[in-house]
């Protein structure tokens, strides 16, 4: 999800947001038959001297890329730099699959456990998909490349750990380097700034005077909030910024790595719950958001349904060229800032490319400050280089600042769905029983405490 996509997200879409974004039922999917097993642990790293950096010496290369970078501002930017790649290495022809964020989860699995996987892919971050390739040994490590690129003084560790785990998968936020992001993500509350005249009302400031403005849309007969929850993530998201409310973000930090130390029946999660749950019985979310797809709901927020829509930064670039300047952007409010987020889906180089020093290269190109400059043109946020970009006032500095804010003051807080291998689907289910009120919250909260439990007390 910086979830997937993630987009968790599609936090990149996310994922991404995202992250995102990730549906943990892939983690079940099984090898088709006569695909070749998964190597029983990450293939050995080259030394950072043996890393070829001159791609242009590679000799005749073909790399197939598969991304999930699909939407208007996303698919600009990758189609721009894949461009300009071939340009600089016009010995290395680029074979791009681009799906969107839904269809890679699905296909991604059966894809590496076969003998002739992509070169380079996107992963989500979390343990459904990154940590089990890790585990299975079919990413590979990259810490060498980064030595010889440079990458860990291009990141800093606040971002590192969202692509870091054991070579065993078993430890996310720590160990081995396994993927590269291009863009940074933060879930926030966009909001239509015409509705809020309308109302008069003007951005909220306090997490009360956010209450409030949901009571008085209601009221008026607005959607308070746009939701789509039809695929079971975005509910993570609106539950992810109210949690951050109500529970401590190192709370909700261990909680989200998957660590032990923490618990998921606490006073300040059900409170957390209660507010999510009240205000769906409400109907802040209008009518049949739990069968309404994600797409479905931002389009419809871009075209005036719905006062807020609680959502990544990553659908700022496609919101703003239908709303213009109606479209505004603020961190969840409150003293503290907290929100979720962490990177949009990495590039990471599969265990079995005969072409590593190659895919390296396109890491490293993706990723550079060109490539920062180009994310910002197309309305995207750049993971690195952030305050050196120059980004006109509106929606995007309003995601620049959020971002900066947020990320100096130790206040992101890492997708839920990263906690267990099976929690997405866990999470994703047991937020539609309690936003349909099929369950009480203490129930809500009893389900994800059994797979967090069960998860942390096995992980060694």
């Amino acid at each position: 999800m910086i979830g997937s996509t993630r987009q968790v997200h599609p936090r990149g879409a996310g994922a991404r947001a995202v992250l995102v974004a990730a549906l943990v039922a892939l983690a079940a999917a099984a090898c088709a038959p006569g695909s070749s097993p998964p190597p029983a642990a990450s293939p050995a790293q080259p030394s950072a001297a043996a890393v070829k950096t001159d791609a242009a010496a590679l000799g005749e290369v073909t790399l197939t890329i598969w991304d999930q970078e699909v939407r208007g501002g996303q698919a600009a930017q990758m189609k721009q730099l894949n461009a300009a790649f071939e340009a600089k290495y016009p010995n290395i022809t680029l074979k791009r699959v681009s799906r969107s964020f839904d269809d890679l989860n699905t296909t991604l699995r059966l894809a590496l456990t076969g003998n002739e996987p992509p070169d380079v892919v996107q992963a989500n971050n979390g343990r459904p998909q990154m940590g089990a390739f890790v585990k299975a040994g079919q990413l590979r490590p990259l810490d060498a490349y980064a030595e010889a690129y440079g990458w860990k003084k291009r990141y800093p560790q606040s971002v590192l750990q969202y692509v870091s785990y054991s070579a065993d998968g078993k430890t996310f936020g720590e160990g081995n380097l396994y993927g590269m992001p291009q863009v940074g993500e933060v879930v926030g509350i966009l909001y239509n700034a015409a509705k809020l005249t309308e109302l008069g009302l003007t951005p909220p400031k306090t997490w009360e005077e956010f209450d409030a403005a949901l009571a008085k849309a209601k009221a008026a007969g607005e959607v308070p909030i746009q939701l789509g929850n039809l695929d079971k993530w975005p509910g993570v998201h609106v539950f992810g910024t109210v949690q951050g409310r109500h529970v401590p973000a190192d709370q909700i930090t261990t909680l989200g790595f998957g660590r032990k130390g923490a618990s998921w029946t606490t006073p300040e999660n059900t409170k957390a719950a209660q507010q999510l749950a009240d205000w769906a019985g409400k109907g802040y979310f209008g009518k049949g958001f739990n069968g309404q797809g994600y797409d479905a709901a931002w389009q419809a927020f871009g075209k005036g349904e719905g006062v807020f829509l609680i959502g990544g930064t990553w659908l700022i670039a496609d919101l703003e060229k239908v709303m213009g300047e109606n479209l505004g952007f603020v961190l969840p409010p409150g003293a503290t800032p907290v929100a979720t987020g962490g990177t949009g889906l990495p590039f990471a180089i599969t265990a079995k490319s005969p072409n590593p020093d190659a895919a390296a290269a396109y890491l490293d190109f993706i990723t550079n400050a060109d490539a920062m400059k180009a994310l910002t043109t197309h309305g995207l946020l750049p993971i690195a280089d952030t305050d050196k970009q120059s980004v006109k006032a509106g929606p995007q500095q309003d995601m620049f600042t959020a971002f900066a804010t947020v990320t100096k003051q130790d206040g992101l807080v890492p997708y839920l769905d990263y906690a267990t291998p099976t929690f997405a689907d866990t999470l994703g289910a047991a937020l539609q029983d309690l936003l349909a009120g099929k369950a009480s919250p203490p129930e809500f909260l009893a389900t994800l405490e059994k797979d967090y439990k069960t998860f942390v007390e096995t992980n060694g």
